[in-house]
């Protein structure tokens, strides 16, 4: 009988830890039975699960079985306490805090570069390009400017209002997706040498 597994890299529960909690599982007739084999228990930290370990219980219960993993070689189960509630005023007070130092760290990066390329003598110079006349800080090249600024950023970051303007993901949602990849990897390689330390 052939068993197709496919592990996912990283998985968050609480209490015992089956094959169908961190992986896709498919076997003609016996899927549910695989699904239900038992890997081990969380009650708190993080734990690695490799695909040698399924594959050990899968040959355990179904003797001269071929597994094949088309998934993840290594799982990270993290513990997640059932109890536990989100707290949306910490978190509110988290995003709130976060927006405010993304702005504020935005406009002073926008600011100090306008002041080193001096946009302000750009826009004059535009200004007496058009208009044929000097003007100080001419807000009818500034007002576009500014507009055009602000759209430019929406357009960037694929967000406005908390909408998406296309299905694309955003570059914080690429940028955040590849940091967990890599805190992920990080893991496996941590809990890995403390496996190997401890002699499996």
């Amino acid at each position: 009988m052939d068993i197709y597994i496919k592990p996912v890299k990283k998985a968050a529960m609480s209490g015992t830890v089956r094959i169908g909690d961190i992986a896709e599982v498919f076997a003609d007739g016996a899927a549910e039975r695989v699904k239900s084999l038992k890997l081990t228990e969380m009650n708190g930290g993080s734990r690695l699960i490799s695909v040698m370990d399924i594959i050990e219980k899968i040959n355990r219960a179904f003797p001269g079985a071929t597994v094949v993993n088309v998934g993840e070689t290594d799982t990270v189960v993290e513990y997640k306490d059932p109890q536990e509630k989100e707290n949306r005023l910490w978190t509110f007070i988290k995003a709130a805090a976060v927006t405010i130092m993304l702005a504020a760290g935005s406009a002073t990066a926008i600011m100090s570069f306008h002041s080193d390329a001096q946009m302000s003598k750009v826009f004059e110079n535009y200004y007496y390009i058009f208009f044929g006349e000097h003007a100080k800080n001419p807000a009818v090249i500034h007002l576009p400017y500014s507009i055009g600024l602000a759209v430019g950023i929406i357009v960037f970051f694929n967000h406005f209002s908390g909408k998406k303007l296309t299905k694309d993901p955003t570059p914080i949602e690429v940028e955040m997706s590849v940091y967990e990849q890599q805190v992920t990897d990080n893991q496996i390689d941590t809990l890995n040498e403390e496996k190997n330390t401890n002699g499996g």
